[in-house]
């Protein structure tokens, strides 16, 4: 659906991706389709995360999904709540129930990562144009089996950067004073983001809230079709 009346010039772009011979190649090609000027990059999601923290949010963001740092949901689902900015995501991972979780976490768009330079320009116009892009051939899944899922995924992308991060650090098995130390926050602060986690989740202990993060993970999404 059209939710611009004129299309919107990108002038400015972020490529999250640790491989620096792609990052200069989608760079080239991002100036060639788009006509974005000025473009910068991160090899690490919390080193993007910093970026923006430091600088005016760009105009769009491409994002790989696998960084050293994270892979999966996660990545997208904390740039959607960090930045006020489109997410287009460029990933060797095509696969409609990828793509379909991408699209439901958050993200303007799904790239294959080695597509030609004409599926790259039809990706920019769609998103100039206020619409969300699915490469040819692929479809953004609707049947009954992927409500679950997608429900979970809309509740993980309800969380704030901050909670985000400290349900990341439960799926790693710590504790609320390990996570108050490596967050440098008060334990009473990460209790409270606990509880609204949980609730944002709709769960009543720490545990189902791991399970519905590991959920999301691409992991069980592609072992679906397996």
């Amino acid at each position: 659906m059209n939710n611009r009346t004129t299309p919107v010039t990108f002038q400015s772009a972020l490529i999250v991706d640790d491989h620096p011979l792609f990052c200069d190649a989608l760079s080239m090609t991002l100036q060639t389709v788009a006509g974005i000027g000025k473009i910068d990059s991160a090899a690490t999601l919390q080193e993007a995360m910093q970026w923006l923290h430091d600088h005016d949010a760009p105009d769009v963001i491409v994002l790989d999904l696998n960084l050293p740092d994270v892979n999966g949901l996660e990545g997208v689902i904390r740039m959607h709540n960090a930045a006020n900015a489109p997410i287009v995501v460029v990933s060797s991972m095509a696969d409609n129930r990828v793509i379909s979780s991408v699209i439901h976490a958050g993200a303007a768009g799904f790239v294959p990562k080695h597509s030609q330079r004409a599926v790259f320009r039809s990706a920019f116009e769609t998103l100039a144009q206020g619409q969300v892009f699915v490469p040819p051939g692929y479809d953004l899944l609707e049947s009954d089996e992927s409500v679950p899922r997608n429900d979970a995924v809309n509740r993980l992308a309800s969380l704030t950067n901050q909670q985000a991060r400290i349900l990341q650090l439960i799926c790693e098995g710590k504790l609320n004073k390990q996570i108050a130390y490596d967050l440098s926050i008060a334990e009473t602060t990460v209790k409270a983001h606990v509880t609204a986690i949980m609730r944002k989740l709709g769960v009543q202990s720490r545990t189902q809230a791991v399970l519905i993060a590991k959920e999301t993970s691409f992991g069980s999404v592609l072992s679906d079709r397996i």
